[in-house]
């Protein structure tokens, strides 16, 4: 944005941003938060474990259709209005979920709760680019980045524990205060933007890559419960899905005015940092998505002491993020990234050494060195993917990155439960070659009398015992397969070009080496 948006925000700068930060965690939790309470809004809402799903899935696909559109809006509304309105009707429509007495009720406030809720990551983010000079981007980042990944970390163990404290109806109320205040902060203190009302909305472009998002939004979200495509239902979903992106690829090569603008995805820098995003999320919603079931399933850890067992990831991400914003004008933020990627890749690889009997105690460095990595990871990376940039596109920027950060999630979160699932049952067939009866072993002494193959419950003790030692098999492969996967995102950084920032640097592009 120009000087005029710093000069006349420097007073207010400070309240402006702690708003800025509040709005994407909050955004954040919530993609989250309804997870550990849905078998208590199933028996409310007299739902089955399919349909109480799509109370997650219509959240998820709203949101995912609506983000591409913030550029244009927010030049057509102006950045401050449509802030204000998305807050507004993101707070109400919690208030709404929370009251609903139906399933259809709530899928459909979490529908406009995920409409009135894409805002508010892209718009933040532009804004905190906005609201400093570029020398001090890097800890303006630090602080939203922080904010951005303790959301998905948080979600969890805070809707835990208001479900087993009040009600699984506080998941959805804890929004108000947060809402109110960040209302008032943004209507007092956040300066209007100009308006481009003369900029035609690309509604073919927009429809297309919406379709293409929502379909495999849905095949994401279903696939595993539907056995993916042996299911009518997925293959259709796919073919729509594969329909519109290939309409809006089209769109983007022919059209003289396309619905993104070319220019951004000419972008080295950019380009590459939206395939880092979309592998480092997949990272980030997949250990939040396994490791709470790992600990209470497998080590029978209680829902809060789970959540606890997980929470230094936070202090992690803070106190590395904190060191990180310091750094950033001093330090190649490559070298950072790459560095930062080894460390999350050791933290990972050592999960697959992990097993139910592993204390707190040999877990919590590990959790404190994977969300400190994500800081180092993450908060360079906004700053290299905006760097080459010109400001007038940093809205429609940070809503592609927005994209780019929840459809990872999304898909690192299918594919890994499906491997889960997968490869529980390809190690409970090679585990159950051996209760047989020529394993002698298991005929003699106190294994014969707790896994007798002879009784029904001694049956049933046995195949329980070889599930779940096939499950701890099956987590392992998981997280191997998340180690293994973070070496694309290595390439991608080596391919980006080393932004150098300066207190001189243009104000609408910076310099670049």
């Amino acid at each position: 944005m120009t000087a005029d948006f710093i000069t006349v925000a420097r007073p207010h700068r400070g309240m402006i941003a702690t708003c800025m930060v509040a709005a994407p965690m909050l955004q954040a939790i919530d993609a989250t938060i309804a997870n550990v309470a849905l078998p208590h809004m199933q028996g409310t809402l007299g739902a089955s474990t399919d349909q109480i799903s799509w109370v997650l899935t219509s959240y998820l696909i709203a949101a995912a259709i609506v983000t591409p559109a913030m550029g244009w809006l927010s030049e057509r509304l102006g950045r401050r209005f449509l802030f204000l309105a998305s807050v507004a009707g993101f707070t109400i429509t919690s208030m709404a979920c929370g009251a609903a007495q139906s399933l259809e009720q709530i899928v459909i406030f979490r529908l406009l709760q995920g409409v009135f809720g894409a805002s508010l990551m892209p718009l933040s983010q532009a804004v905190m680019l906005d609201l400093y000079e570029p020398h001090e981007r890097g800890e303006a980042m630090a602080l939203w980045s922080t904010a951005v990944m303790l959301g998905p970390i948080l979600g969890p163990t805070l809707g835990a524990w208001l479900t087993d404290t009040y009600s699984w109806r506080y998941v959805f109320y804890i929004n108000l205060p947060v809402g109110v205040l960040g209302f008032i902060g943004m209507w007092a203190y956040l300066p209007e933007t100009a308006r481009d009302t003369a900029r035609r909305f690309e509604w073919t472009g927009f429809l297309a890559l919406g379709l293409g998002v929502a379909a495999l939004q849905l095949v994401l979200d279903r696939g595993e419960t539907k056995d993916w495509f042996s299911s009518a239902e997925i293959v259709v979903e796919a073919t729509l899905s594969a329909i519109g992106f290939y309409l809006f690829f089209v769109h983007m090569a022919l059209a003289d005015k396309p619905f993104v603008t070319r220019s951004i995805l000419r972008d080295r820098n950019f380009v590459t940092c939206l395939g880092v995003q979309f592998g480092l999320n997949i990272v980030l919603n997949s250990t939040s998505a396994l490791l709470p079931p790992y600990l209470q399933t497998l080590a029978g850890y209680p829902v809060l002491l789970a959540g606890l067992a997980l929470s230094p990831r936070g202090l992690g991400t803070i106190i590395a993020g904190r060191i990180v914003g310091r750094f950033m004008n001093k330090v190649d933020p490559r070298a950072l990234m790459l560095g930062g990627l080894a460390a999350l890749a050791y933290s990972v690889y050592d999960m697959t050494l992990w097993t139910p009997d592993t204390s707190i105690a040999e877990q919590i460095p590990i959790v404190m060195l994977q969300g400190a990595t994500l800081s180092l990871v993450f908060i360079p990376l906004q700053i290299v993917a905006f760097a080459t940039l010109p400001a007038p596109l940093r809205t429609e920027a940070t809503s592609i990155i927005a994209l780019f950060r929840n459809m990872g999630g999304a898909v690192g979160i299918s594919v890994l439960e499906t491997l889960l699932a997968r490869n529980t049952q390809v190690a409970h067939a090679d585990l159950a070659r051996f209760a047989n009866p020529f394993n002698r072993p298991l005929h003699t002494g106190a294994a014969a009398h707790f896994w007798n193959t002879a009784t029904p419950h001694g049956i049933a003790a046995l195949d329980s015992l070889v599930n779940y030692q096939a499950q701890i098999i099956a987590y392992r492969d998981d997280f191997l397969a998340m180690f293994i996967g973070m070496f694309p995102a290595a390439v991608l950084i080596l391919l980006m070009r080393r932004p150098r920032t300066v207190e001189e640097a243009p104000e609408d592009h910076l310099l670049v080496e």
